[in-house]
C-alpha cells in the first residue's frame, strides 16, 4: 500500500481511506499488507523523507524522488496499490520493474483541479503527467464513487472501462458516532444553534462560497468553521478576509484553525444542527459520511459523488452547483435556512443519515470488494 498520508500525519480523505482500508483488510482477509508512506518514521509503516537541499524543492519533484525510492523497495510484493498522484508513480515504476499488478484508487483527478497550479506552480504539470501515465498503465482503477468513475473515463478516454471499478469509501460508525458530551460548545462560547464546516482551506471545498452565502442566513444561528492549512496564500487570504468581514457584520462566527481531538470533533458534529459541504468538486466526500454517522443533517452541493452519499430529502438537502456563483450561494443559503429553522426536519435527516452510513458504507464491504479485485488482477 503506497500513500503520501499515514497516521498520525493525515490531512485529507485519501489518508483516512488508506488507513481504514489497511485495518479492514487485516480483519477480513489473509493478505499481508505493508505500508510505504511519505514523511517521518512510523512504527507500522516504511517511511520515506527528503532531507537537506532536496527538502526545499518543488513538492511535485519531491514526490517523484520519493516514488523512485519506494519503487526500489517493492521487488518482493505481489501487488502495488497506490493512493493519489503523489504515490501513483511509485506503483507505476514498480509494476514495470518487477512485472507486478498496479492498482490505483482514484480519490481525485488533476485535470479537474486546475486551481492546484496555484499551489504547485509548474509542478502541476508534473503531477498531471504522473497521474496520467499511472492511470493509463494501471491494471485496475478503483473509483470511490460512480461519479468518480465517470470522471476518470472522461479525463482519460484511452483507459479500458472494464478496468475501472466503483468501490465506495467507507466509514467507521463506531469511531464516528453521536457524542453526548457537549462541553466543547461551552469552551468555544457557542450559545446558539449552529451549522458546521470541517475541511481544508482550498478552492475545492468551496469555503469562500459558504462564507458569502452565510450573509443570507438568519442571524439567529452561529457558524462554526473547523478549517485550517490553506493550500496556497491567495485562498487563505480570501477566506480570512471573508471571515473578518462576517465577524464584524454578524458575529457568531467561530473559527477553529487547529486540528481537533477526535472526541471534540465528533461532539461538534453531533451537536450541529446542520453540517455544510459547499464543495465545487468532491469525488465522494468522507466528511459527509462522518457527519451522517454522528446523526447530523447535511446540506451539500450536488457535485461528484456527494449524491451517492447524501440522499436528497432523506438525509439532507443537495444544492446544484452553478458557475453563476451568486445563484449557487443564494440557493445554498436557502437550504441552510430550511434545515436550521426546522429542528424536527434536522433530527429526521440525522437519524436517517446514521442508518444509511451503517447499512451502506461499512469498511468490511470495502475490504471484501478490494480483496476480490486484487485476486482478479494477480
Amino acid at each position: 500500500m503506497i500513500t503520501k498520508e499515514w497516521p498520525p500525519h493525515i490531512y485529507g480523505g485519501a489518508g483516512v481511506h488508506a488507513s481504514n482500508l489497511v485495518t479492514a483488510l487485516a480483519e477480513i482477509s489473509d493478505i499481508a499488507t505493508k505500508v510505504h508512506c511519505f514523511g517521518p518514521r512510523r512504527e507500522d509503516a516504511v517511511n520515506y523523507e527528503l532531507h537537506g537541499d532536496l527538502a526545499s524543492i518543488n513538492p511535485a519533484l519531491q514526490a517523484l524522488l520519493i516514488d523512485s525510492d519506494i519503487a526500489s523497495h517493492l521487488g518482493s510484493v505481489d501487488i502495488a496499490h497506490s493512493h493519489t498522484w503523489y504515490a501513483n508513480l511509485a506503483g507505476y515504476l514498480a509494476s514495470k520493474m518487477y512485472n507486478i499488478p498496479h492498482v490505483v484508487t482514484a480519490h481525485s483527478l488533476e485535470p479537474l483541479r486546475p486551481w492546484k497550479a496555484e499551489q504547485l506552480g509548474g509542478g502541476y504539470q508534473i503531477s498531471s503527467w504522473a497521474e496520467k501515465i499511472s492511470y493509463e498503465s494501471a491494471d485496475a482503477i478503483i473509483a470511490v464513487s460512480d461519479g468518480m468513475r465517470a470522471d476518470v473515463l472522461a479525463a482519460y478516454p484511452q483507459i479500458d472501462p472494464n478496468k475501472v471499478h466503483t468501490i465506495r469509501n467507507g466509514i467507521n460508525t463506531t469511531k464516528f458516532a453521536p457524542e453526548k458530551d457537549g462541553s466543547i460548545l461551552e469552551k468555544l462560547g457557542i450559545d446558539k444553534p449552529y451549522a458546521l464546516f470541517v475541511g481544508r482551506i482550498t478552492r475545492q471545498k468551496g469555503l469562500a462560497h459558504l462564507l458569502r452565502a452565510w450573509r443570507q442566513v438568519s442571524s439567529d444561528y452561529s457558524l462554526v468553521l473547523a478549517a485550517g492549512s490553506p493550500d496556497e496564500p491567495a485562498i487563505g487570504a480570501e477566506v480570512e478576509q471573508l471571515i473578518a468581514e462576517l465577524s464584524v457584520e454578524r458575529g457568531n462566527i467561530h473559527w477553529i484553525k487547529e486540528m481537533l481531538p477526535h472526541k471534540e470533533l465528533t461532539s461538534l458534529l453531533t451537536h450541529a444542527q446542520a453540517f455544510l459541504c459547499p464543495s465545487i468538486y468532491e469525488p465522494l466526500g468522507i466528511v459527509n459520511l462522518e457527519a451522517m454517522a454522528c446523526e447530523t443533517a447535511v446540506v451539500a452541493s450536488r457535485v461528484g459523488g456527494i449524491p451517492e452519499v447524501v440522499a436528497d430529502g432523506e438525509t439532507g438537502l443537495l444544492v446544484d452547483f452553478s458557475n453563476q456563483h451568486e445563484i449557487f450561494e443564494t440557493n445554498f443559503a436557502a437550504a441552510i435556512n430550511a434545515v436550521m429553522s426546522d429542528s424536527s426536519l434536522a433530527n429526521r435527516f440525522g437519524k436517517a443519515g446514521r442508518e444509511r452510513a451503517i447499512s451502506e458504507f461499512g469498511w468490511d464491504k470495502v475490504a471484501v470488494q478490494t480483496t476480490n479485485l486484487y485476486r482478479s488482477v494477480i
